[in-house]
């Protein structure tokens, strides 16, 4: 005879099994989704800083003590004064969102190939946010003050013996998020000027695919 009260049970527990499977198989698939459209409406919003093109009209950079720079398109400035050290680049934001930059420092190794993100810690912060729309052209100014400090004999040296100068900018979105540090180099010309391209870009909040 059929023990039918085991048999409820065992159909039950199938029961309870499968809805249990169903169920985990529905909230894996639902945060499947929410990753994806995360990522999704994260990648709407990320810049993607890059050198101007040499056909971008110039930008006029003013620092605050009233020194003004015009920097052409594609190109970057650096200047000796008075105790003081002035650098420009003009910068085109080719990401789907608002770029905020944060921060700025001068790599003096030579080693182009480096690989390694450079320390947040030895960054620069600018004085005033500066903000470049997706898709359009603003840019990056810095400035050393301190005759003191190691850092101002070292750039100065490269200002005036016309060597490459390497800079990283930190930046990230408009909701201080998906920072990334890209690695620029202002190369001399001929002419005087100095060319401004990118090497690297390393992300900070996020994976980094090297």
């Amino acid at each position: 005879m059929a023990d039918w009260v085991t048999i409820s049970s065992l159909a039950t527990a199938g029961g309870t099994l499968v809805l249990a499977m169903a169920t985990f198989a529905s909230v894996r698939s639902g945060n499947r989704a929410a990753r994806v459209a995360e990522q999704s409406l994260l990648a709407n919003i990320r810049p993607l800083i890059m050198p101007s093109r040499p056909e971008d009209p110039p930008v006029k950079v003013g620092f605050a003590d009233e020194h003004f720079v015009l920097t052409p398109g594609g190109s970057g400035t650096a200047e000796v004064a008075d105790g003081a050290i002035y650098l420009t680049m003009s910068l085109r934001n080719v990401g789907n969102g608002i770029g905020v930059l944060h921060g700025w420092r001068v790599e003096m190794s030579r080693d182009l190939g480096q690989v390694q993100r450079p320390a947040l810690d030895g960054f620069h912060r600018l004085t005033r946010d500066l903000y470049i729309a997706a898709g359009d052209v603003g840019f990056w100014q810095g400035a050393l003050r301190d005759p003191a400090a190691p850092e101002f004999d070292d750039v100065r040296t490269l200002i005036t013996d016309r060597v490459r100068i390497m800079i990283d900018l930190m930046y990230g979105d408009h909701q201080g998020s998906q920072r990334v540090i890209s690695r620029f180099s202002l190369q001399p010309r001929e002419d005087g000027s100095w060319l401004a391209t990118v090497a690297r870009h390393w992300n900070v909040d996020r994976p980094d695919p090297r």
